[in-house]
């Protein structure tokens, strides 16, 4: 009993030796830094009016990351990630924000290494990483006002073109143009800030084909053999 016991244990030893040492043998690693960019394909349409919190999607590596100018991670390379967050949009002109995680990445090898990223880029990014269109009512305000400045200044260029016609005349055109743009954007200025007060802002729809600049926030270790 005492032979048999010993056996087994001899045995069960030898099966682990052999099996952990493949896996301490070439291992080896290439390491793309934290703060590399990385330029994203979106593969299909990413939207907060039909997208859900946990809904996945995956995104195309566009460009070659060399690390001592071998390719480590081709283009091509597919990265997945999930729908973190959405808050839908509500009245006041505050639009929809869409919060993106992107999970991992999926190696040349079949390998899938956790993934690290942040979008940048865009102009329309909240201080916790929120991707938006229309931020709320002061946003709107700030639009409607450069609207009405380009109404008017629209106007008055018109009413100098006008005055090319007959010598002089632009002086009579440009200021009475320009008069009526003036009065024409404040009424456009008044009647949409009503407007804008009921007004639900804008969803976010990132177009499939869409691509999105991503800055890496960790390190990763590519395998290489």
């Amino acid at each position: 009993m005492r032979f048999l016991t010993l056996l087994l244990t001899m045995l069960t030893l030898t099966m682990n030796i052999s099996f952990a040492l493949p896996y301490k043998a070439n291992a080896k690693t290439a390491r793309i830094p934290a703060g590399t960019r990385l330029s994203l394909e979106l593969l299909q349409t990413v939207d907060t009016l039909a997208c859900q919190e946990g809904d996945s999607f995956n995104l195309m590596l566009l460009n070659d990351q060399k690390i001592d100018n071998k390719v480590v991670l081709p283009a091509g390379s597919v990265i997945r990630g999930c729908i973190q967050k959405v808050k839908p949009s509500k009245r006041l002109s505050r639009g929809a924000v869409l919060y993106l995680d992107f999970d991992h990445v999926v190696t040349p090898t079949g390998r899938q290494l956790p993934i690290s990223l942040s979008v940048y880029g865009l102009t329309n990014v909240t201080y916790d990483g929120g991707i938006y269109k229309t931020l709320g009512y002061g946003q709107a305000l700030k639009d409607n006002w450069t609207k009405t400045c380009d109404i008017t200044k629209v106007s008055t260029n018109y009413g100098k073109r006008a005055g090319n016609v007959l010598p002089g005349s632009q002086y009579i055109t440009t200021p009475i143009c320009a008069l009526g743009g003036a009065i024409g954007g404040f009424g456009y200025l008044l009647g949409d800030s009503v407007i804008d007060l009921f007004r639900k802002g804008d969803d976010v729809t990132l177009l499939k084909g869409a691509t999105l600049e991503v800055i890496l926030a960790q390190p990763i270790d590519v395998p290489i053999s």
